[in-house]
């Protein structure tokens, strides 16, 4: 099915300022849902997810958060933090008018969501967590990250090396994920040492005691052999959540590449809470 898709944008008040936010709309109605980016990358990565919502009747927005995609990047990582992101989406609500909505995300995104399930609960009809940066991740974040943040901050002709050699490559003549690998590169080096410091240095997550007191519905996906976003650090929130219900991955790539089960299971998820208070106490779903 096709749906209506449609690009825009508003503007956050920030230390450093007044900050653009784009985003893309993709159908219509009342029931929202917002999808969230991984880290450096572009709102552009949960396209077919979002495409595969909507052509079921949910109403998705997915943002580009600040520091990341087309939104502005300035080069200050004191407006870089999971509190400020979560305060962005819900600033996109109150853009589009939107009283509640299912929030999920990957990897960063899915922490800004449960960020959001805590500072304004009200507002959260349901979570889609995938691949959580929780405790477990801590050491294996900070020797992926902290080099790249260096060589940004440092030897920046890296980064702007790579910037220039993404943006010289038409994105239509690559496979999708090979752009979205092209667009997560192509920001410039003091933009991503500012991210990154903001990010690494500031709070990962809601603590766990915080994370205990969400009451939303929450379906949460993990995957094995990926230390930077365990498998133990997915089980370990399912078991914090009251009201959760789990999916495990084959892997990183499967709903990348084979995303048909994880997309059904997420759109139906979805549909559920704005429905009716879905099933969600402690399930848990088969290993493939």
């Amino acid at each position: 099915m096709l749906v209506s898709e449609r690009i825009g944008q508003f503007f956050v008040e920030s230390d450093g300022g007044r900050d653009r936010l784009e985003y893309t709309e993709y159908g219509s109605g009342d029931d929202w849902v917002v999808l969230l980016h991984g880290l450096l990358m572009p709102r552009r990565m949960q396209q077919p997810l979002a495409r595969a919502m909507a052509a079921q009747g949910l109403h998705v927005v997915t943002l580009d958060l600040l520091g990341h995609g087309r939104s502005d990047q300035p080069a200050d990582p004191l407006v870089y933090s999971m509190t400020s992101f979560g305060e962005q989406v819900v600033a996109l609500l109150d853009h589009l008018g939107a009283e509640q909505a299912v929030i999920g995300g990957t990897s960063l995104g899915a922490n800004v969501s449960l960020e959001v399930a805590v500072i304004a609960p009200e507002r959260v009809k349901g979570l889609i967590v995938e691949m959580p940066v929780l405790n477990h991740a801590l050491v294996a974040g900070i020797l992926a990250f902290v080099p790249i943040m260096l060589a940004a901050r440092y030897v920046p002709m890296t980064a702007n090396t790579l910037q220039r050699i993404s943006r010289s490559v038409p994105r239509g003549i690559v496979p999708f994920w090979a752009g979205i690998c092209l667009d997560t590169v192509d920001h410039r080096a003091e933009s991503i040492a500012s991210v990154l410091h903001g990010v690494i240095f500031g709070r990962l997550a809601p603590s766990s005691s915080q994370r205990r007191r969400i009451q939303a519905p929450v379906f949460v996906v993990g995957h094995p052999v990926d230390p930077i976003h365990p498998f133990v650090d997915a089980d370990m929130l399912a078991a914090e959540l009251p009201h959760v219900r789990m999916e495990r991955a084959s892997s990183i790539l499967e709903w990348r590449f084979r995303p048909d089960r994880l997309t059904r299971a997420a759109t139906d998820f979805a549909l559920e809470c704005w429905q009716e208070r879905p099933a969600t106490t402690k399930v848990r779903t088969r290993k493939r």
